[in-house]
């Protein structure tokens, strides 16, 4: 486990990340966490006395990465912008997001999609299966299953998906 001390930080612009509530994490630390990576991995160890797992630590360019904290971690921790935590961390080697079966069955029926989609980066099956796991009826549902057996059909990452109106 790797530990240090950083500030709550919180992007006031920064495009598609503005808002965002965050802990900086230099290159010199993330290099210890897992030498020699540029691409986004996930965490777990602890921040305060908060037991953490499958975070994202996010590249910021120059070997930095920061560490998005949602609201409900900021409460369970009791901290805001400018508090410090002292964090305790090392790589997840465990973390997995189980395919859900609906979205399995539906891309089987075209074996290239469901090709497609093993073949896309963790990071990225991980955001297609959180995106359609946090629709909040069948509906919307079965509207994202669609929607990601196209963009697979298509070749598209997450982001490509979400900006195509198909």
């Amino acid at each position: 486990m790797i530990v240090f001390e950083s500030e709550i930080e919180r992007f006031e612009r920064m495009g598609e990340k503005t808002g965002w509530t965050f802990v900086f994490v230099p290159a010199a630390i993330a290099d210890q966490i897992k030498p020699a990576t540029k691409k986004s991995y996930r965490i777990r160890g602890k921040m305060d006395a908060v037991e953490i797992a499958g975070l994202a630590l996010t590249p910021m360019g120059e070997g930095n990465f920061i560490i998005a904290l949602k609201g409900s971690l900021r409460k369970q921790l009791g901290k805001k912008k400018g508090d410090k935590l002292r964090l305790e961390l090392e790589e997840d080697k465990d973390f997995k997001i189980a395919m859900p079966a609906d979205l399995e069955l539906c891309l089987m029926e075209e074996k290239h999609c469901l090709q497609n989609f093993l073949k896309m980066p963790l990071s990225h099956q991980h955001y297609y299966i959180n995106w359609l796991n946090t629709a909040k009826t069948e509906p919307t549902r079965v509207k994202r299953i669609v929607k990601i057996i196209m963009a697979m059909d298509q070749q598209m990452d997450f982001a490509e998906m979400l900006k195509s109106n198909s």
